[in-house]
């Protein structure tokens, strides 16, 4: 008999762990919930089309404030300390600084140059005089003095000299327009081109962060879309998270997409998304 009370007590022990085990189970699903999302991307065309295979990415920190602690840890370039180095007049480092550029050349840099600028910064001012003084279809103002005056005559050069600074300016206020192409002799001294590369060099770098920071420390899950375009993440902890496409593109003719959406997770719910034009993120290279 005592063999067989033995088996009896043995089979109840397992009985209850399985029971104990089920509802541990139950719990730990009960405290968790799910992510399903669909996605689609509408070209020009009108015709929305399903996000097939593309991989989507759940994290714990929107995607765009990834970006930004990644920028941190990647600092650019001083544009200050660059013009400090430029071989250029003191006046056009004040203006670079001041207007924090380097480009002189272009529609929009000619746009915002201002009566001012033009006289008081000797390149822009050479420049002006360059693109004017040789055209015979206006009356350019021409100088009344020579070099060797300032040393024969200082007086009558100095007199002569403001008169002519004078005219230009009076030309150049009635003639805002005069200002068309005065950057082609700029060329030769525009560090814009080299400040842009370097400043270009520093994207990658912040690219590799960002994207190292989100499958790292910030990643919950990952999933990939069929072909339907559907997705789904099980077993996620209750909390505040964002679904996205990191650096990559959903293309769909001439539609090209990117996602950061933000998501509740509660325990034992499922929370449904639906990622469309309307609500993709703006490109991280058009923001920057």
């Amino acid at each position: 008999m005592k063999p067989k009370r033995t088996w009896t007590f043995a089979l109840f022990a397992l009985f209850l762990l399985a029971v104990a085990s089920a509802s541990i189970v139950s719990a730990a699903g009960a405290q968790t919930g799910s992510v399903e999302f669909v996605a689609r991307a509408t070209p020009s065309s009108g015709v929305a089309e399903p996000i097939r295979g593309l991989p989507f990415y759940l994290l714990s920190k929107s995607y765009v404030d990834i970006r930004k602690e990644a920028e941190a840890s990647q600092p650019p370039p001083d544009l200050d300390a660059y013009v400090d180095k430029l071989d250029v007049s003191i006046q056009l480092k004040a203006w670079m600084k001041k207007n924090k550029t380097l480009s002189i050349s272009g529609e929009d840099f000619i746009k915002q140059l201002t009566v001012s600028d033009i006289m008081n910064v000797p390149e822009f001012f050479k420049a002006y005089v360059e693109r004017n003084a040789g055209d015979q279809s206006i009356k350019f103002p021409q100088p009344k003095y020579t070099p060797r005056d300032m040393q024969k005559n200082p007086e009558r050069y100095e007199k002569l000299h403001q008169e002519y600074l004078d005219s230009v300016r009076k030309f150049l206020t009635a003639n805002p327009d005069s200002t068309s192409g005065m950057d082609l002799s700029l060329d030769a001294i525009d560090p814009g081109p080299a400040w842009r590369s370097l400043v270009a060099k520093r994207d990658p770098a912040v690219n590799s962060r960002a994207l190292e920071l989100a499958q790292t420390r910030y990643l919950v899950a990952k999933t990939e879309t069929d072909l339907e375009g559907r997705g789904a993440l099980r077993g996620v902890a209750p909390g505040n998270y964002w679904l996205g496409t990191l650096e990559i593109y959903a293309t769909i003719g001439d539609a090209r997409l990117q996602w950061d959406a933000p998501v509740r997770v509660s325990a034992g719910k499922t929370a449904y998304l639906e990622l469309t034009n309307s609500n993709a993120a703006e490109s991280h290279s058009a923001s920057h």
